[in-house]
C-alpha cells in the first residue's frame, strides 16, 4: 500500500492533474488540508473513501493516520495545496514515513505562483528584462529563515521576486525592497488565484501597501516584484528567431 502526496493545485478543482484526480478516485483514504481544499476537489474521491480534515491535527497525529491506513491495506491520498515541492511540509512527513517503512509517491501540482502569473497574463522570464525568478517568503511567526536568505540579499540580484506567505508583512517587504528596486518598481498581488474569491492588485512599491489594506487581503496571496510585470519593450525570444538554425539546434528556451 502507498501514501500518495498529491499537489491539489491553487484552488480550482479542474487545475489538479489527471494523475492526481485518478489517484483521488482510487484511494480508500484521503487526508486533506481543510482550509485550503475546495469541496469540488473532494468530489473526485470515491463515495466510499474515508475523508480526514488535517487542519486541526499535528504531525504525529497525521503520521499515525497514514501508517494505520497503510497497515490496514489502504492506499492513501495526502492532498497538498499547490505543489508539494514548495511550502507543503511534506519533507518531515516523508522523513517519518521512511522511518516507519511506509512507501510513498509524489504527484506534482500547479504551484500558486504559476496560477497567479496566469491570472496576471504575464510571463515571469522576459528577454533582456528578467530571466530569473526567486521564490521565497517573508519571516513571520513561522519557521526561521536560514542565514543569508533574506529579502535584502535577494533584492541585490535585481531578479523578479515571487513571495509566498508574506501578505501580512507587506509593509516590511516594501521597506526592505524600496532601496534596491525603487519606488516605481512594478508590483502585483494575486489572492486566492483560480478561486471564485480571487483578487488582483497591480501597482508599485510606492502604493501597494495602501492597495492591500484597502482590499482587505490577509491570506492566500502571492506578491510579485519586478520589471517583468510591466515590460512592453523587449526583444523577441531566440526560441522562435528566424536566425536560429533549426536543423542543428534543438528547440530550447535559451
Amino acid at each position: 500500500m502507498t501514501v500518495h502526496f498529491i499537489g491539489a493545485g491553487p484552488g480550482a478543482a479542474d487545475l489538479i492533474t489527471l494523475r492526481g484526480r485518478d489517484l483521488l478516485a482510487r484511494c480508500e483514504v484521503c487526508l486533506y488540508p481543510g482550509s485550503m481544499t475546495p469541496t469540488e476537489l473532494l468530489a473526485f474521491c470515491s463515495p466510499q473513501a474515508q475523508l480526514v480534515d488535517t487542519a486541526n491535527l499535528n504531525l504525529d497525529e497525521i503520521i499515525s493516520l497514514l501508517v494505520e491506513a497503510t497497515e490496514a491495506g489502504h492506499d492513501v491520498a495526502r492532498l497538498c495545496s499547490g505543489d508539494p515541492s514548495l511550502y507543503s511540509a511534506v519533507a518531515e512527513q516523508m522523513r517519518r514515513l521512511d522511518a516507519a517503512g511506509v512507501p510513498y509517491e509524489v504527484t506534482p501540482g500547479v504551484p500558486a505562483f504559476a496560477a497567479a502569473a496566469a491570472v496576471l497574463k504575464r510571463e515571469l522570464t522576459v528577454p533582456e528584462v528578467g530571466q530569473s525568478l526567486i521564490i521565497t517568503r517573508a519571516q513571520a511567526r513561522s519557521t526561521a529563515m536560514p542565514d543569508g536568505e533574506n529579502l535584502t540579499t535577494f533584492a541585490k540580484s535585481g531578479a523578479t521576486l515571487a513571495l509566498h506567505l508574506a501578505i501580512n508583512r507587506i509593509e516590511q517587504v516594501v521597506e526592505e525592497l524600496l532601496p534596491l528596486y525603487g519606488a516605481e518598481c512594478p508590483v502585483a498581488v494575486v489572492a486566492q488565484a483560480s478561486q471564485p474569491s480571487e483578487k488582483v492588485l497591480r501597482g508599485t512599491l510606492a502604493d501597494i501597501v495602501e492597495q492591500v489594506r484597502e482590499a482587505g487581503i490577509k491570506r492566500a496571496a502571492m506578491i510579485f516584484v519586478g520589471e517583468v510585470l510591466a515590460a512592453e519593450r523587449f526583444p523577441d525570444s531566440f526560441l522562435y528567431s528566424s536566425t536560429r538554425d533549426r536543423a542543428t539546434q534543438p528547440e530550447s528556451l535559451s
